[in-house]
């Protein structure tokens, strides 16, 4: 018999980003660790920042929960692990509640976890409870919580929304527009946890009162039952089918680059470093002049580009990681990590700044324009899941010997280059989703590269850029390569 496991559990989502979903989950989590209680939280698909925010709030380690990138078992045995131990389950969904593939409604379905609907409703009132409504009906395999009305800007205003909604759907929150509960941003989404600490903690006790006051203006103030300041039904959990990996790393020492600038690093990812039996050494490329003592080095993403003075200025560290590269150990350097390994990166004001320069090329941020979405790193080794968010461009002076594979479109994702042993993209890598790769990439077991597949992606590229070009010219002559784009697409997917 599969082993159970329960615990009250709510899913937050919304109509779209932007409504606040990590405000309102944050402050719901510490109002209920003040409570005393266990508050495990999850976020939906891959997120760097926002688990930082709810882990400080939670008091406790936030995970991913994707069924794409990390799998319908992996998602399953988490929130059993987490049922086990703690008093209430928090999901945080992804942009709207339909919106991708999965969506956060096929996650809340599939694990049965009761959805509240985290609405903007500023600028409309009877409206906001016709979408809340719409919503919750939409489909009929999973539940609706009820509203919480966000940027509620009066007393008529929350009346009108609960008088709107009526019967069919609770009210359960109406919060006012407050700036001083408002989360810190920047270019990629919220600011680091660890960059503003003590003012998340004020934040935080101010969002545990405008919750309990917000509540209090949903019911009218006279209500008996507050749902969201009582914990949610009891969900199942049941214990998930997962393969338990080797001691593939055994003895193998792995330096880790984790520091403000390079900080996006799944616990998934080091847990399962360690569980493969690899001892694990963080350094800062910011202040460290000596890296540590390592068989292989990782280099994550983070924000390269913020601190791209300091660590020029870091000329000893970066020799250091030029030598390890040039002495043929492995390197994995994702997104961040991969611009730390160009020549130089220029920052947000235009500045030039020398990097590591084991790969020729050169780093430039790009205002808002850059890349998000879920892609398939496929390398010699085999394939695996992860994604891609940034707001720069490398311009190479090197050749891809790969490329991603884009979740739902053909035309190839982001270039992955190798030299040495280096394996550096754009790219975030979901460990999880292929140890055995993992494994082979700190080893260096790595293998040749496809050249056929390779060629028939560089096509792909090619007739796609071409195809661009042609239809800013002329419409007639933006489809004459269709035929020959589609036998090229047909020849790559017979190779995987």
């Amino acid at each position: 018999m599969t082993e159970k496991a329960s615990c009250p559990a709510l899913f937050l989502a919304a109509p779209a980003s932007g409504q606040g979903k990590t405000t309102i989950t944050s402050a719901i989590a510490r109002y209920f660790t003040e409570q005393g209680k266990v508050v495990r939280v999850f976020k939906t698909g891959p997120d760097y920042l926002d688990p930082q925010i709810l882990a400080q709030a939670s008091h406790g380690h936030v995970e991913q929960l994707d069924m794409w990138m990390a799998g319908e078992n992996y998602c399953q045995q988490k929130l059993y692990e987490a049922a086990k131990e703690a008093d209430l389950i928090l999901v945080e969904g992804a942009m709207g509640l339909f919106d991708g593939e999965p969506s956060s409604a096929d996650l809340a379905a599939r694990f049965n976890i009761p959805v509240a609907i985290v609405m903007d409703v500023k600028g409309m009132a009877q409206t906001a409870a016709a979408v809340a409504i719409g919503l919750a009906n939409f489909r009929d395999d999973y539940s609706c919580y009820g509203l919480i009305a966000n940027n509620c800007s009066s007393e008529r205003h929350a009346q009108l929304i609960r008088d709107a909604l009526a019967e069919q759907l609770p009210l359960l929150a109406c919060l006012k527009k407050d700036a001083d509960i408002t989360l810190p941003e920047r270019h990629l989404g919220l600011v680091q946890a660890s960059e503003v600490f003590d003012e998340l903690e004020e934040k935080f006790t101010l969002g545990c009162e405008w919750l309990t006051d917000g509540v209090k203006r949903a019911d009218g103030n006279d209500s008996t039952e507050n749902l969201l300041l009582t914990l949610p039904p009891s969900v199942d959990f049941y214990a998930g089918k997962t393969e338990k990996v080797g001691k593939l790393l055994e003895g193998k020492k792995i330096a880790i680059a984790r520091d403000l600038a390079f900080s996006f690093i799944y616990q998934a990812n080091t847990r399962l470093l360690e569980e493969m039996g690899a001892t694990l050494h963080y350094f800062s490329p910011l202040k460290d002049t000596q890296l540590p003592d390592a068989d292989a080095l990782w280099l994550p993403g983070g924000y390269p580009e913020l601190y791209a003075q300091q660590l020029a200025a870091n000329i000893q560290l970066q020799t250091q990681v030029a030598d390890f590269y040039e002495a043929g150990k492995p390197v994995l350097a994702e997104c961040g990590g991969f611009l730390y390994c160009l020549n130089e990166l220029v920052d947000l004001d235009n500045k030039h700044h020398k990097m590591c320069g084991v790969l020729n090329g050169q780093g430039s941020m790009s205002g808002k324009r850059g890349c998000q979405g879920m892609q398939k790193a496929m390398l010699p080794e085999g394939e695996i899941h992860g994604h891609a968010h940034h707001r720069s461009r490398a311009i190479m002076e090197v050749d891809a010997m790969g490329y991603g594979q884009r979740q739902r479109h053909p035309a190839p994702g982001e270039a992955i280059y190798r030299d040495k042993k280096l394996t550096a993209s754009y790219l975030h890598l979901f460990f999880p989703s292929n140890p055995t790769l993992i494994a082979d990439l700190f080893i260096g077991k790595l293998q040749a590269v496809d050249q056929k597949k390779l060629t028939d992606w560089q096509n792909y590229a090619t007739l796609d850029t071409n195809k661009d070009a042609e239809s800013s010219a002329s419409p007639i002559n933006a489809s004459s390569d269709a035929p020959q784009k589609q036998a090229v697409h047909a020849a790559m997917q017979a190779q995987q």
